[in-house]
């Protein structure tokens, strides 16, 4: 007995130090990227650095694994930050990196969507607001410097939350950092070759209507407002804004091909706010018994709860209408959903703090995958209730503690019954 004791306990520690290996790859130049510094980080136990190493002349590494938990790859390649989730039981990890520039020609921005609602006393207005920008640069190149994405918020904005999400789906919680003149921001974070999202939410005083004034900071191809159907919209003289869908519990006005310089006035008045579809609840619930997932059409277009909605959405390259690419995100609520549970923070090469969560990626699964699925979804509507005010701190936490349990106990249950691959596409 003693003899298998020590062989058991032999075998547990073999298991404990397994490893993960991968490959560098810069795109820019098609080459592997050698001596990029490459770490794994535990999303457990205060989230830190767990093992580091560097790539060799190849592009190749080896990161030992000290435990059987979540964890991300971060690989640092021309002061850019690149990850990849690195769920139970991953074996190996390949990461895409580029060079990087101040100023990449080809960046461009899409679109500024905004959701505006007054809260229930109808004395503030709550305004989500989303950014997309792409990045078509050739060769590819990542745009990272001091100021990457630059943006205006309205005189009075007092932010109250803010997330980036980069090309292959890692949500990063980010503060917007205040530049020279007023109300002019900046987010640290690399715009990679492909579509940037950056989201914001800030409040406003309100006495019953408020004037906007849009300023983007580059050529924008769709500027667009939604905004509940109580309230009233009033576009400037010379704001080139018209009506865009016919939702019936909402109203959304769209502005395109707009310059820096263009009028983009608005006002807004009355009160209300968006409501949330009954619809997402059955949604979930099904979900959770099996039924279709968030990568499909219909969950899509009827999950309106804020953090819902990330499925593949009707025309997604606003092949019928321009708008409809981002009209998704808006009807959605908040587009960057944030885990409410793993997440680290990390500091970039200029020393700005950022907050790295695992994202949920829209795949096709059933069984204890959509059991997963499910908890990670009501972990993002928990952090976005409480970001919009909806869940006081006490709740907050009640609800995140609890959901984090059975969370735990889903992945403990799975490691052993799924294959790494089944685990890679699950997201976390």
């Amino acid at each position: 007995m003693a003899a298998l004791a020590a062989m058991a306990a032999a075998l547990s520690g073999f298991a404990a130090a397994e490893s993960i290996t991968g490959t560098v790859i810069n795109k820019t130049n098609n080459k592997p990227a050698a001596g990029d510094d490459v770490v794994l980080i535990r999303l457990a136990q205060g989230m830190q650095e767990a093992t580091r190493t560097k790539t060799d002349a190849k592009g190749r590494f080896t990161l030992d694994v000290p435990d059987a938990g979540v964890h991300l790859v971060r690989v640092t390649h021309d002061k850019a930050n690149y990850f990849r989730p690195a769920p139970p039981g991953t074996q190996s990890v390949d990461v895409e990196v580029f060079d990087s520039a101040p100023k990449v020609a080809g960046v461009s921005s899409e679109a500024d969507v905004m959701r505006i609602q007054t809260d229930e006393s109808g004395k503030s207005l709550r305004v989500v607001e989303n950014f997309f920008v792409k990045n078509e640069s050739n060769p590819p190149k990542t745009q990272f410097g001091e100021r990457p994405f630059e943006f205006y918020l309205p005189a009075g904005a007092v932010v109250e939350g803010s997330a980036a999400l980069g090309p292959g789906g890692m949500p990063v919680q980010a503060s917007p950092v205040p530049l020279g003149d007023p109300n002019h921001f900046a987010f640290i974070f690399p715009i990679r070759p492909g579509e940037t999202r950056f989201q914001i939410t800030y409040r406003l005083p309100y006495s019953g209507n408020l004037k906007f004034a849009p300023k983007p900071t580059m050529v924008t191809d769709t500027v667009a407002v939604m905004m509940p159907k109580s309230m009233s919209f009033q576009a400037g003289p010379s704001a080139p804004y018209a009506p865009a869908t016919e939702e019936t519990t909402a109203q959304t006005f769209v502005a395109r091909n707009v310059s820096p310089s263009q009028p983009l006035e608005f006002t807004v008045s009355g009160a209300g706010q968006l409501p949330r579809d009954n619809a997402a609840a059955s949604a979930g619930e099904s979900a959770s018994a099996g039924g279709p997932q968030a990568g499909g059409n219909a969950s899509a277009a009827t999950d309106t709860r804020p953090g819902g909605g990330l499925g593949t959405p009707i025309d997604p390259e606003g092949t019928n209408d321009p708008w409809a690419k981002y009209k998704w995100w808006i009807i959605g609520g908040l587009g960057l959903a944030m885990a409410a549970g793993a997440g680290v923070m990390l500091k970039n090469s200029s020393g700005q703090a950022t907050t790295v969560l695992p994202a949920a990626q829209a795949v096709q699964v059933t069984g204890p995958a959509a059991l997963l699925a499910s908890l990670k979804e009501e972990l993002f509507a928990v952090e976005t209730d409480r970001l919009e005010g909806r869940l006081d701190e006490e709740e907050y936490a009640e609800q995140k503690a609890a959901l984090e349990v059975v969370l735990k106990r889903a992945l403990s249950r799975r490691g052993g019954s799924e294959a790494p691959a089944k685990a890679t596409q699950a997201g976390l």
